[in-house]
């Protein structure tokens, strides 16, 4: 019963939708017999396969919503929603692609111009080209508009300056979005300039940031006099702040902020407890399944004002607030439920997913914008400061 619950159907009833469902989760079933990939707790930041990225990307699965013109499909975002949800829900392995498809190419699509659409937006859609997104930097904290990176005019174009971490991918990455302050005079909001650079560009270095375990998805990438051309300008000149401010909704309200532990939550339904207390774990489960179902209500509606044009910064930041919350719940559910200590990636295969998520909750309130900048967001709406 409780398996039903957690298998996601879209809100209303849709052939064209299912249908696409359906073909999706054979898809990853076929790649689950074949060791395609193993499921993993927050696969769009940790499961890196661009073999995987590229069979997506044949399936026209990739920038299925962009135009034809620039490598898409021209379908819906509701179909490209229902896409993500089953890719999210199995832990598949999408963090290749997942900057440059989730927010890169509706960036360009929007601020960028025909060439610069061109130019990248179909290799992209084939899951061949990958970038990271250049936004924070050190000391800087969670105010963005702060950030330092120099932009320089020339005679041949713009030298860029400084210094980013935390840049997901960037080791595989072959183009960086980068955000540097191009203007000091004003307020600082209006001196930042997006730009496209080049990974092979002469200047760029990419170092990286492990975490505790080991693993690599992070990095410092610094840029240190490196020259493009003003066709590397996104939105035009100062007009930064408004690039990221429509790329920040985007990161901000989609199912993977709180779908990131959906493998883990299917586990535990799977596994049962390990002790009598069942009217309380059935109690805990109930609450966890209604607030993803909400969750699920609010991202989908973001994801069709965002498609009609509209720019909602703010129910994007309580999407994320209200998700990475909602995410490190599953984590402590499975601690406390399911009396499961975290012991590494073993034999058990409930436990490992455990081990994976208490690892990465940290994470969960922070990246994409900490949570009390959020909530500063949100108050800030409703004249609270």
């Amino acid at each position: 019963m409780m398996g039903s619950v957690l298998a996601l159907r879209p809100s209303r009833p849709d052939a064209s939708q299912q249908a696409l469902r359906d073909e999706v989760r054979a898809f990853l079933a076929q790649e689950l017999a074949t060791g395609g990939f193993v499921p993993l707790v927050d696969c769009w930041v940790r499961g890196s396969s661009p073999e995987f990225s590229r069979k997506l990307g044949a399936r026209g699965w990739l920038g299925m919503a962009w135009p034809r013109e620039f490598g898409g499909q021209g379908r819906s975002n509701q179909e490209r929603y229902v896409v993500v949800e089953e890719l999210l829900a199995a832990g598949a392995p999408v963090a290749a692609h997942w900057v440059a498809e989730r927010q890169i190419g509706l960036s360009l699509l929007r601020f960028g111009t025909p060439d610069q659409c061109r130019a990248h937006m179909p290799a992209i859609a084939r899951g061949e080209s990958y970038f990271g997104a250049c936004y924070s930097e050190p000391d800087v904290g969670s105010d963005l508009a702060a950030v330092r990176t120099k932009a320089t005019r020339t005679s041949d174009g713009w030298l860029i300056s400084g210094r980013k971490v935390w840049t997901s991918q960037a080791h595989i990455a072959d183009q960086f979005f980068v955000l540097a302050r191009s203007r000091v005079d004003g307020k600082k909001h209006d001196g930042l300039t997006m730009f496209i650079v080049p990974r092979a560009a002469a200047g760029v270095q990419v170092r990286p940031l492990l975490l505790l375990n080991g693993e690599h998805h992070f990095n410092e990438v610094t840029f240190d006099d490196v020259l493009v051309s003003d066709a590397a300008v996104v939105g035009g000149e100062g007009m930064g702040w408004r690039v990221i401010g429509a790329e920040l909704a985007i990161e901000r309200s989609g199912p993977e902020r709180f779908l990131s532990v959906l493998p883990l939550l299917r586990a535990m339904v799977a596994s049962g407890p390990t002790h009598t207390r069942r009217e309380e774990v059935a109690a805990a489960i109930g609450e966890l399944v209604a607030r993803l179902r909400t969750l699920r209500a609010m991202s989908m509606a973001v994801a069709a004002a965002i498609e009609a044009g509209g720019q909602p910064t703010v129910q994007a930041a309580l999407v994320k607030d209200l998700g990475t919350r909602f995410e490190s719940d599953v984590v402590t559910a499975a601690r406390t439920h399911w009396e499961v200590e975290p012991r590494g990636h073993g034999t058990d295969r409930y436990a490992d997913l455990v081990a994976q998520a208490v690892m990465h909750a940290p994470t969960f309130t922070l990246r994409g914008g900490t949570n009390e900048v959020l909530r500063g967001i949100v108050a800030r709406a409703l004249g609270l400061r």
